[in-house]
C-alpha cells in the first residue's frame, strides 16, 4: 500500500513475491517465521543502553546463530487518517524473547518513508527505499531524531546508526531473505542480522 505508493512506478520492478509481500492492503496483515542465521548486537559498552530499549521493544543485547524468528506487517490508518504500516519483529533468543517494532508511514513530498522505532517510539529516522538490479529492495537511512514525547531533536552524525537493509527472494530455496546492518562511524556496528522466511498463518 504505502511501498507501491512511494516506489510507484520502480514498484513493479520488485521481485513478484516482493511485490506481493509489501503490496499490503489495509486489514491484510502480512505473517512470516523463519530463522536469523546470524544476530550480531553491539559492543558492550552499549549493553546497559540496549537492555533499557529492551523495555520499548526497539534494539536488544543478544547476539546468536539460528535464532527463530516471527515478523508480521500490518497496513492501518492511524489517528491523523493516514496509511501506516506496523511491524512487528520478535527473535526467540535461548534464554529470552526480545522484540524490534517499527511505525511507518510516507511523505511523498520528500519521497521518503517516516520510520518510528520501538513502542512507544524513542527514535525516528528517515527512510529511503530503492530497487536493486535483481528485484531487491534495498532501505537506507538518512535524518533521524531522538523523540522525547511529542519533541523530536535532530541527532549529530557523530550519534547516528547508518542502517542498510536488503530484502529479497530466493526462488532456489523459495524463501525471503533479510540483511539488516546498523553502523556508526565512531562505535562500529550497532547491529546485523541476516536470515530467510516464509509466510504463515497467524
Amino acid at each position: 500500500m504505502i511501498y507501491e505508493t512511494l516506489l510507484a512506478e520502480d514498484f513493479n520492478r520488485l521481485h513478484p513475491k516482493l511485490q506481493e509481500r509489501y503490496r499490503l492492503p489495509l486489514g491484510q496483515p502480512f505473517h512470516a517465521q523463519g530463522t536469523m542465521q546470524v544476530i550480531h548486537s553491539g559492543p558492550r559498552l552499549l549493553r546497559p543502553m540496549y537492555t533499557f530499549f529492551t523495555k520499548t521493544d526497539f534494539l536488544f543485547p543478544e547476539s546468536g546463530e539460528e535464532i527463530p524468528f516471527t515478523i508480521t506487517n500490518t497496513a492501518r490508518m492511524n489517528n491523523e487518517k493516514d496509511a501506516e504500516v506496523y511491524w512487528e519483529r520478535t527473535f526467540y533468543f535461548p534464554l529470552a524473547t526480545r522484540k524490534f517494532n517499527a511505525t511507518m508511514t510516507v511523505d511523498l513530498e520528500r519521497q521518503i518513508v517516516k520510520d518510528y522505532l520501538g513502542d512507544p517510539s524513542l527514535f525516528y529516522s528517515d527512510l529511503k527505499m530503492d530497487v536493486t538490479k535483481d528485484g531487491s529492495l534495498m532501505i537506507r537511512s538518512a535524518e533521524q531524531r531522538a523523540v522525547f514525547g511529542r519533541k523530536e531533536v535532530g541527532l549529530p552524525k557523530k550519534l547516528t546508526g547508518r542502517v542498510v537493509v536488503t530484502e529479497g527472494y530466493d526462488d532456489v530455496l523459495d524463501v525471503y531473505t533479510i540483511h539488516v546492518s546498523i553502523y556508526n562511524d565512531f562505535i562500529g556496528r550497532m547491529m546485523m542480522y541476516a536470515g530467510q522466511f516464509t509466510p504463515c498463518a497467524q
